[in-house]
């Protein structure tokens, strides 16, 4: 895969924000160690919204020395981020032990994403970067979106009009892969796969790799649902008759689209040095290879939002949480990401 380009670049103004997510996960002491190594990192700055006081708590259970500043808007971060942490604080309650989540936290976390969103949307931060939640603890409390993703396309929702179609993409700079579908048991694949939900993932995909990545004619590889595409309906007809029809629609739109290839064939280093991103029919079938080859770098982009979304590209760990041994690469990954991506031109770029 051709390493993603940004776009030119142009003065950006203010700073991302970054969600808490579950205070009973990894997020907030990651958070609390890149800021302690920030100048080795060569971190720029950000603005964490949680709260205050169960960062401070975490911070002194780990003996880390990390100031806590608190600001009321994005813009401070800058003027603070040398000498201490700056924290938006949600004022709600966050106090949980490390690695034992609690429903009653999950008003604090909403709350932290919900205020990261307004601030992007009203122009006072430049990208959203969240901090690994848990579902599960979020669902206990009431919460009753499907996802993280699905809940920011609502947030993003213009009044009166239907929440965008978000679209899932992992990103490393040895591969890029996006699930057609994502968190849906296996066995309904087959029947929520259709090419209405190909073609539209793929004009999102081709638009946003333009657009804030630079490539200006993206290359996409759609990969097979079933083992060898289908090999001519022997095994199996969903390739012939959802996926390459999709491939021909995006092809005739004038989208750099192809395939529908055998994806046990699609991720070597060969293969991966003729195309930008794989399209992939289900989740594993993506994820895999990517988090194989990319597991500590790889970034979690939400594509077809009106505004940058990153996530590191793993969960809450609530195993390891509190004991300082959680790697940090993929939250500073999605920061660095997150950042770049502010500076591009939001322009499409002509072939």
């Amino acid at each position: 895969m051709r390493t993603l380009q940004t776009a030119s670049i142009i003065s950006a103004q203010g700073y991302p924000v970054l969600t808490q997510g579950d205070p009973a996960g990894i997020g907030p002491e990651l958070t609390a160690g890149i800021w302690l190594a920030r100048k080795k990192l060569k971190l720029q700055p950000f603005a964490l919204i949680a709260s205050a006081s169960a960062i401070q708590q975490r911070c002194a259970g780990l003996g880390y020395d990390v100031p806590v500043v608190e600001i009321s808007h994005p813009s401070e971060a800058g003027a603070v981020f040398g000498d201490g942490l700056p924290v938006i604080d949600h004022g709600l309650d966050a106090m949980t032990e490390p690695g034992t989540p609690s429903p009653a936290t999950a008003a604090a976390t909403i709350r932290a994403i919900e205020m990261a969103v307004a601030f992007v949307r009203q122009g006072e931060a430049t990208a959203i970067v969240t901090n690994p939640i848990a579902k599960s603890v979020l669902y206990a409390a009431g919460f009753k979106h499907p996802g993280h993703t699905e809940f920011l396309a609502e947030l993003a929702a213009q009044p009166g009009k239907p929440a965008p179609h978000p679209v899932m993409m992992i990103w490393s700079d040895a591969l890029a892969v996006v699930p057609v579908t994502i968190h849906i048991p296996l066995h309904e694949v087959p029947v929520r796969l259709t090419s209405s939900l190909i073609i539209e993932t793929g004009i999102i995909v081709n638009r946003d790799l333009k657009t804030r990545f630079g490539i200006a004619n993206p290359r996409i590889a759609v990969a097979g649902l079933n083992p060898h595409a289908g090999e001519g309906g022997a095994l199996g007809h969903e390739d012939d008759e959802i996926v390459r029809p999709a491939v021909m629609a995006l092809q005739q739109m004038g989208i750099l689209a192809s395939g529908p290839y055998p994806a046990d064939t699609m991720f070597h280093a060969r293969a991966r040095a003729l195309y930008d991103v794989a399209l992939t029919m289900y989740h594993d079938q993506g994820l895999i290879p990517v988090k194989t080859l990319a597991f500590d770098e790889g970034v979690n982009v939400t594509l077809g939002l009106p505004f940058i979304r990153t996530s590191p590209d793993h969960g809450t760990a609530f195993d390891i949480a509190g004991k300082g041994v959680a790697r940090p690469d993929s939250l500073v990954a999605a920061l660095n990401l997150a950042n770049r991506l502010a500076k591009a031109q939001s322009h499409e770029i002509s072939a």
